[in-house]
């Protein structure tokens, strides 16, 4: 896939909210199922094993959809996307997304990973 620039990168995230919402949703769910499957001996009234199953083939799905936009899931608790760019010198960067925020508002080069995040200016 090409570079974003910071333009489509939010028009690309936009179109990605309702998917990523899903994703945080069905992450807490399946969580919880899990936990509880692992304390009893059989279903719960979330579900059994079949429903944790299926959880987790749709949130395969969902990643595959965020995947196929060009952004890269950095992270998956918390969610990170990365949306990779250049800064107008050259610098490869990634415009960098992070579970809770509604925009795109930070970068990092991509030799310097999250820990060199830096907001836009």
């Amino acid at each position: 896939m090409g570079l974003f620039d910071i333009t489509e990168a939010r028009a690309t995230l936009a179109e990605l909210l309702p998917v990523l919402d899903e994703i945080v949703a069905l992450r807490a769910r399946a969580a919880e199922l899990s936990t509880d499957l692992a304390a009893s001996a059989g279903p719960t009234e979330q579900g059994g094993l079949p429903e944790l199953k299926g959880m987790h083939a749709r949130l395969d799905e969902l990643m595959t959809k965020v995947q196929e936009t060009g952004a890269e899931l950095k992270g998956f608790a918390p969610l990170l996307l990365d949306f990779p760019a250049d800064l107008d010198d050259g610098t490869p960067i990634h415009l960098c997304w992070l579970e809770g925020d509604r925009d795109i508002a930070w970068y990092h080069r991509q030799d310097c990973g999250f820990a060199g995040r830096r907001p836009l200016e």
